[in-house]
């Protein structure tokens, strides 16, 4: 097997599993992040002796990080665990009444009765067409590269006979009559970063997904698969770079080949191929040459539409909290949503009413704060940079208010109690993260930026320049930058084969 020296740029989710995978296949690996631990959006905040998890917290699919330890011959469970949670959401109303689900089909259909019986049946039904979505949608195309129109074109039937020209809201209510079973059943679009009001139905689904396989959290944290997939990548023989910013990706002369990078600092790595976990927009209107940012996919980037932003307040208080009815996960849902939608994706203004994302790790996993403490991060969504809002002033504002609602309506005398603070904004994504407009989840998961219309993992300009992460196919969240590593690795090996490592398998 050709065993080709791969640079990887940026150690998010998408390209710790691509580093992982293309070690297990033989080739040499170098990782360079720009910031000072891996991770990228799963960067881990240690601060008072609070663990915060910067980035995703709702792990499903964890046989898609079991199949990259398997494939280098390792055990998962030998670098972290993974427990599951039930319910997988707490999803309050604005008058504080909360509905749970999980994957027992009969408990849903419970919860369900008590906002409207009627609905118990269309969520079984919900739930059965969601199952031929999935298998579709996930199965068979999630980690299937769509580097032509000839693939789109195959899979063009599917979609349409899936309905996959209708919003998840719109699909979700020819089965749900009830308002706020509906937005219950169709915000998951958001955890990628999607309106569910523009989002192809074929993100439906992820409430089976979820359903599927469980919603789980890592012990110790996200960080502690991050953790796990920089020891293994380390005892691959992967060599990883902190704090080594990449300033340009080298072009060959023809500027049909990539060969290596430059850092910041001036230094030159050359490499065989590049894979690039860096923001998709971020990498070609910064670190391609500008000679060479031109053709189709240059107009895209600049055209397409990019997901919201978010402002996110960690906190740890010295007071517990269990009395006040909180889940691991809950979503507590504002007075408007299709308006707060539009303000946020449309408008793009910051509104007075908010729908927030409250994560308490605690409640399963004491070990991420000090004894005696609660651990917390809240969430909102807000318009990425393309907004006139100077986050420099609104910032403070905004923290301020997120935290008297909690106060007022969840975490009585919460000021008075922190002990530990940290919030990130949309300049945050842009200029730390390097997210094209500040957006959090790259570009936005519509059905006219889907797959083919999606930027390609594998370059339109360049042979050997792969993507993986958010921007690409098959887009956010844990299962979708997984798969891109997936189809990364695949166009780089073109069917080599495996060798055969050594198995520590029990």
């Amino acid at each position: 097997m050709e065993r080709k020296k791969v640079i990887v740029i940026g150690s998010g989710f998408g390209g710790l599993g691509a580093a992982a995978r293309l070690l297990a296949r033989g080739h040499q690996v170098e990782i360079f992040e720009k910031l000072d631990k891996l991770g990228g959006r799963a960067y881990v905040y240690d601060l008072n002796g609070f663990k915060f998890d910067a980035g995703p917290t709702v792990v499903t699919a964890p046989f898609m990080f079991d199949d990259i330890f398997e494939l280098a011959g390792r055990r998962r469970a030998d670098y972290f665990d993974l427990v599951p949670l039930s319910p997988f959401y707490r999803i309050f109303s604005p008058e504080k009444k909360f509905f749970d689900y999980n994957g027992d089909e009969a408990f849903t259909r419970e919860q369900i009765a008590r906002w409207n019986p009627a609905d118990a049946d269309g969520y079984s039904r919900f739930l059965r067409t969601t199952k031929a979505i999935f298998n579709k949608g996930f199965v068979e195309l999630a980690d299937q590269p769509f580097l032509t129109l000839a693939d789109m074109l195959k899979v063009a039937p599917d979609l349409l006979r899936l309905q996959s020209h209708k919003s998840v809201y719109q699909y979700v209510s020819e089965f749900v009559q009830d308002d706020f079973l509906r937005q219950a059943f169709s915000f998951h679009p958001l955890l990628i970063g999607g309106n569910p009001f523009d989002a192809s139905s074929i993100y439906a689904m992820i409430h089976y997904l979820e359903r599927e396989w469980g919603v789980h959290y890592a012990l110790g944290g996200t960080g502690s698969i991050v953790a796990g997939l920089g020891r293994l990548i380390e005892e691959l023989g992967g060599k990883i770079h902190l704090n080594a910013e990449v300033d340009e990706i080298l072009v060959a002369e023809d500027g049909r080949r990539v060969t290596g990078v430059r850092l910041a600092d001036g230094r030159v790595h050359p490499a065989d191929d590049v894979v690039s976990n860096a923001d998709v927009a971020f990498t070609y209107k910064r670190l391609i040459p500008p000679q060479h940012r031109k053709g189709w996919i240059n107009f895209r980037v600049n055209t397409m539409s990019y997901s919201m932003s978010l402002f996110v307040i960690y906190f740890g208080t010295r007071r517990q909290y269990r009395d006040q009815g909180l889940a691991h996960h809950n979503i507590i849902l504002g007075p408007r949503y299709k308006g707060l939608l539009n303000d946020i994706f449309g408008r793009k203004t910051l509104a007075d009413d908010f729908s927030l994302y409250l994560h308490m790790p605690t409640l399963t996993d004491p070990s991420v704060a000090p004894p005696g403490h609660e651990a917390f991060y809240v969430l909102a969504p807000v318009p990425h940079l393309g907004a006139d809002i100077d986050w420099t002033t609104m910032a403070p504002v905004y923290k301020e208010r997120l935290l008297q609602f909690l106060e007022d309506n969840y975490l009585p005398d919460l000021r008075a109690n922190l002990v530990a603070e940290h919030h990130i904004d949309p300049l945050h994504f842009r200029d730390v993260l390097n997210s094209h407009l500040g957006s959090a989840f790259s570009v936005e998961p519509v059905l006219t930026q889907s797959a083919w219309f999606r930027p390609h993992n594998r370059s339109e300009n360049f042979a050997n320049l792969y993507f993986v992460g958010a921007g690409t196919h098959p887009g956010a969240g844990l299962p979708g930058v997984l798969s891109s590593a997936k189809i990364a690795e695949d166009l780089i090996c073109q069917g080599q084969a495996v060798p055969a490592p050594e198995r520590v398998l029990a």
